[in-house]
């Protein structure tokens, strides 16, 4: 199948990043490789570009996009790996800094689309969710399998955001007594079954923010995210800025918590007469409130509907 994703927020991500020929621009999550193809010609043809990605199927789509070795090419370099282990990447991809980083969190168009990926709810096929699924991490199945109802619920309300989540839990619980619940449709009715019908008839599908919680705790993807940013801060260099999308409020909580910690200055109790912490600013926040998808992107591509931009700079 080929692999096609439409990049979201490319003109404001392509502006904001303003980088210059020579540069080293990182996409953290590299996908079908459309905003690395636009910052490679800002680069080009002398600068770098890393892209970074735990699927393989994205890999080799971004080669082609790339059409690694052209001539007028800037140079590129493919990692496989999770941004979570950021430091490790860029070791490999032997980089001394970095004047640009991308995330462009969440899942990507094509492993919605295809759906022996699990990660959607819109077809039946077996409960995986792995970003990765060449590792051997436990995978949606496994967690509405093994969970306790606790834990499971826990899950579902805080990463789902899903007011329905204990009783989504119980049902799983009761569910799972009786068979292994192994695909993408069993959990589906399973959720169904638990939201009352009046629920069910706002809010878009009853099982998106389900779906949604089993893939952060199946990926770890808020602990990723939090680590990821944190080691892109001490790799940038001065001048350089990080842009972060986000598709749902955890995650830009995240972003937002990240970098309001390291553009702080003083952090002394307001009562000190001078400051004892040496505490200063590592970041200059861009964006004071998120940048959000134009009506005329939403109505091109309806994904980019919940996207949201931060960006910071290094001082």
């Amino acid at each position: 199948m080929e692999y096609r994703h439409t990049p979201v927020l490319l003109a404001e991500v392509t502006q904001q990043l303003s980088l210059q020929p020579g540069a080293i621009f990182v996409d953290c999550t590299l996908g079908g490789a459309g905003h690395a193809k636009r910052i490679s010609h800002l680069v080009a043809p002398t600068g770098i570009v890393v892209g970074i990605d735990q699927d393989d199927a994205a890999l080799i789509a971004a080669a082609d996009t790339l059409r690694l070795g052209q001539q007028s090419s800037p140079t590129t370099v493919l990692v496989k790996g999770n941004f979570g282990n950021l430091d490790e990447c860029l070791l490999e991809a032997r980089v001394p800094y970095v004047n640009g980083f991308l995330f462009d969190l969440g899942v990507s168009s094509p492993q919605l689309d295809v759906a022996g990926r699990g990660f959607t709810y819109q077809e039946d096929a077996p409960l995986d969710m792995r970003m990765d699924p060449s590792t051997s991490q436990p995978t949606a199945a496994d967690i509405v399998t093994t969970y306790p109802e606790t834990e499971l619920a826990r899950i579902i309300r805080e990463y789902g955001e899903e007011r329905w989540a204990s009783r989504i839990a119980a049902f799983i619980v009761a569910a799972r007594g009786h068979h292994r619940i192994v695909t993408t449709g069993e959990l589906v009715e399973i959720v169904k079954a638990a939201i009352p019908a009046a629920a069910r008839r706002t809010g878009g599908h009853p099982a998106r923010r389900t779906f949604q919680a089993l893939r952060i705790e199946v990926n770890h993807e808020l602990e990723v995210l939090e680590r990821g940013l944190e080691s892109a801060i001490r790799w940038l260099a001065p001048g350089g800025r990080i842009v972060v999308i986000s598709y749902h409020s955890l995650e830009d909580r995240i972003v937002r918590d990240v970098f309001s910690a390291a553009g702080k200055g003083c952090v002394c109790p307001p009562d000190l007469p001078v400051c004892r912490c040496g505490h200063e600013p590592v970041l200059r926040i861009i964006t004071k409130k998120p940048v959000v998808p134009t009506d005329e992107e939403v109505e091109a591509n309806p994904r980019a509907r919940s996207a949201r931009l931060r960006v910071a700079e290094k001082l």
